[in-house]
């Protein structure tokens, strides 16, 4: 390998490396004197016991593309990536999916201008819903916090920072379901925060109010009755940051680690993996199957903290309308 491409491929890893330690995916930063080859070795850390790797790089080139870095500059990280990937001897590493989001990147700057990207999630629907919740193991921590989690974000139509933001004093339960306070929304600059009132549901494992108190129940268990809802959960089963590990004292999980965790969900459900499955999924989802099923926008909207008369929300409702409203419906053809 030449030195001019050793160095750039140093640089790389160490962000990328760098970037898992913050989304609490490694517990020690690489040390900033670490050449590639050393770097080659903590990935090497990094993948033992993991099997998604390539949507965690799939999640980083989405954090690249929306920090408006230049295609190019994101191509060769990912081929640092790659070629780290074969050096820990893990042979050679799935990139189907970052490259679907870096061509997707290029043509939304060829369409809208340099440094502009307008991305569409796929909208989990009730039928996506239930087959990520199917395949999460209930019997562990993890599984339980992330049935929580996807039931939670797609009811709430909470975008990601509002649901890692969210603590257990944030829940109320009453006899009509589950009431959560929003304390903070990306659009709300006076934090007046919005009470989301979610009703009891009819399939146990897609029901916001049971999967919500089984994961509370969990966090009791671990001595955890207040703090951030949703929590780290370690290979050992440990709740919260440890010790030496990295992220917010109180170990809550970052918005990054929802979306890494909506993607894992969906590639493990069998989901089509050609589809951009990621954090916001679960807020459009919430979007177009409340529309779906009869929901009046302004309901919606309001439910799921956007503003009245959101051109986005219209946006999401219009790919419905494509179809339950064509005017060519019944004309004969």
């Amino acid at each position: 390998m030449p030195e001019s491409t050793r160095r750039a491929y140093t640089g790389d890893l160490r962000r990328f490396l760098t970037w898992c330690t913050d989304q609490q995916l490694l517990d020690v930063p690489p040390d900033a004197s670490s050449d590639v080859d050393e770097l080659a070795a903590t990935l090497h850390v990094l993948l033992a016991g993991r099997s998604d790797l390539h949507l965690v790089v799939t999640e980083y080139v989405n954090t690249l593309a929306d920090a408006g870095r230049a295609p190019a500059t994101i191509e060769r990280a990912l081929a640092a990536i790659a070629a780290a990937h074969r050096a820990a001897g893990a042979g050679p590493l799935p990139t189907e999916g970052p490259r679907a989001v870096l061509r997707s990147y290029r043509r939304d700057r060829a369409t809208n201008g340099t440094g502009v990207r307008v991305r569409k999630a796929t909208p989990v629907t009730i039928t996506a819903l239930r087959a990520m919740v199917t395949v999460l193991d209930r019997s562990t921590p993890a599984g339980i916090r992330d049935t929580a989690l996807l039931v939670l974000g797609f009811a709430l139509g909470a975008r990601r920072s509002e649901l890692a933001a969210l603590d257990v004093a944030d829940l109320t339960f009453t006899p009509e379901g589950l009431q959560v306070a929003v304390r903070t929304a990306k659009t709300d600059h006076d934090s007046v925060g919005r009470t989301a009132a979610l009703p009891w549901g009819t399939h146990p494992h897609t029901c916001p109010v049971r999967t919500t108190q089984a994961w509370l129940t969990t966090l009791a268990d671990h001595g955890r009755t207040s703090g951030p809802l949703l929590v780290r959960i370690d290979r050992h089963g440990r709740l919260g940051r440890v010790p030496t590990g990295r992220g917010s004292a109180d170990g809550r999980l970052t918005g990054q680690a929802i979306a890494l965790i909506v993607a894992r969900t969906a590639a493990g459900a069998g989901l089509d993996h050609h589809s951009a499955w990621s954090g916001h999924s679960l807020r459009r989802g919430f979007a177009t199957e409340t529309y779906r099923a009869g929901a009046d926008p302004l309901r919606i909207a309001r439910a799921g903290g956007w503003k009245d008369g959101s051109t986005t929300l219209y946006g999401y409702i219009e790919d419905i309308n494509r179809w339950q409203a064509n005017p060519l419906t019944g004309v004969g053809l």
